[in-house]
């Protein structure tokens, strides 16, 4: 089924977890030219990062994330990456995208960068780090807006939803949200729609 084509208030909560996590990748995919994070106010996605290129997955991360149209004191690249240079990472493996303010951005900005830092043209495989039930909209973001020739790997942040979220009412309606603008961004024409299983 299309996801333009889902109902929202049928789905299930197997459903929506299908939707919004698109599965933990193949070890064999787990290599890339550079390790691009979704920005993000904390540092949970930073951390997978820097356990990512201590593993040797990739040679570069790309911190990517602006200051939410000054609503954060810091600007969430910056905030990564020194938290990053803490625990050991070379600044030579570090590049940042300081402009963005939300997932769309955080792709279109960071083709500059990554073309900057690497050459656009050279990527063979990207590992995209985000939430689990962000990483749909950071996949379908990317298919939309980078190179069509790139692969991308999608890795979720090692945090275990607790058996029962659907009961939890802030975990339960951040899902459905997330959810809901899917779809809408999909059917407005901001991201590609994808077949999926459910």
């Amino acid at each position: 089924m299309l996801i333009s084509k889902i109902n929202p208030e049928q789905l299930t909560q197997e459903q929506i977890m299908t939707l919004l996590y698109p599965g933990d990748p193949k070890e064999s995919e787990m290599f890339g030219d550079c390790i691009m994070v979704f920005g993000n106010g904390n540092l949970d996605r930073a951390k997978k990062a820097i356990q990512l290129y201590k593993e040797g997955r990739a040679p570069i991360i790309l911190f990517s994330g602006g200051d939410k149209w000054g609503e954060r004191n810091e600007i969430e690249a910056m905030f990564m990456k020194e938290f990053a240079l803490e625990q050991g990472v070379p600044e030579e493996a570090i590049v940042v995208e300081t402009l963005s303010n939300h997932t769309k951005e955080n792709v279109l900005a960071s083709i500059l960068v990554l073309d900057r830092a690497l050459g656009i043209h050279k990527i063979k495989r990207i590992i995209a780090v985000s939430n689990s039930g962000h990483l749909r909209r950071c996949l379908l973001t990317l298919k939309t807006y980078m190179p069509n020739w790139i692969p991308f790997v999608m890795v979720g942040v090692d945090v275990e939803l607790p058996a029962n979220w659907w009961n939890i009412r802030p975990i339960k309606e951040r899902a459905e949200k997330e959810v809901r603008s899917l779809i809408q961004y999909i059917n407005e024409g901001q991201l590609e729609d994808e077949e999926i299983a459910l």
